[in-house]
């Protein structure tokens, strides 16, 4: 009988893995059976993030990682090939940072940052990834949009506009891949984490963000980490080029 969630002998690269969605989402694959490499531009809290797999029997390294540093870029990707014997199955372009402004007050520091981040880093990644993924089916690439990226967003001109670059740049490349046999795919998930603890606690953001979630509430970081596994697995080896919102229905 076919098990659709089991991991074991596949690798897996997380980038902004030291704490929120990215941490959930790495120890969510380790417990299906990956060995993951848990990658944070805090080498720090990667290395907790990687104890606390390893504590619980997980197979885990860790590593620092600014992903708009191509150079590191292409170091992680080779450190957790090395963890696949050679192949790397699994990618989740995860890292990101947010600057909650009113566009009149957005500057171009922050309005590039912010780029630099989630669309250069996911390339960054993913490219120097490209050599060590899989053809059999089994490669996976995995990117972090945002409903920010689908709907837009009160506030977050610059986070929304580098979000629906990443789904761009998921079905373009998706459709280059296909002949691979590599899936790329989006999840925009929305949860509590110390990177939404902004909008979470402002007054205004707050207010807006739970008049558009139905469920109102935000999720906890492991509740969206069962998401990433379902698209790393068997289970979507037929998906591909899509974005798949967890976000309590704010996205319908």
């Amino acid at each position: 009988m076919r098990t659709y969630f089991n991991l074991t002998g596949r690798s897996a690269l997380v980038t902004g893995a030291g704490a929120g969605i990215g941490a959930a989402v790495a120890e969510a694959l380790a417990a299906a059976g990956a060995a993951v490499l848990v990658t944070d531009i805090s080498g720090e809290a990667a290395a907790a993030v990687a104890e606390r797999i390893t504590a619980e029997g997980g197979k885990a390294d860790s590593a620092p990682l600014d992903v708009s540093d191509r150079d590191a870029a292409v170091a992680a990707a080779a450190q957790a090939a090395g963890l696949g014997e050679g192949h790397l199955h699994i990618v989740v372009n995860n890292a990101g940072v947010t600057s909650p402004a009113m566009f009149p007050k957005l500057t171009d520091a922050t309005f590039r940052l912010t780029f630099d981040i989630h669309v250069m880093g996911t390339f960054h990644v993913t490219q120097a990834a490209l050599s060590h993924l899989p053809t059999d089916g089994t490669g996976r690439i995995i990117n972090v949009t945002s409903a920010a990226g689908i709907t837009g967003t009160l506030g977050q001109v610059n986070y929304s506009a580098a979000k629906a670059g990443i789904i761009g740049f998921t079905k373009s490349l998706a459709r280059e891949l296909a002949p691979r046999n590599v899936m790329v795919n989006a999840l925009a998930p929305l949860a509590a984490t110390p990177m939404t603890e902004t909008i979470r606690t402002n007054e205004k953001f707050a207010a807006n963000m739970m008049n558009r979630i139905p469920l109102k509430r935000w999720a906890e970081a492991d509740e969206v980490a069962g998401a990433f596994v379902f698209l790393a697995s068997d289970a979507a080896s037929y998906i591909t080029g899509q974005v798949l919102p967890v976000d309590g229905g704010m996205v319908m």
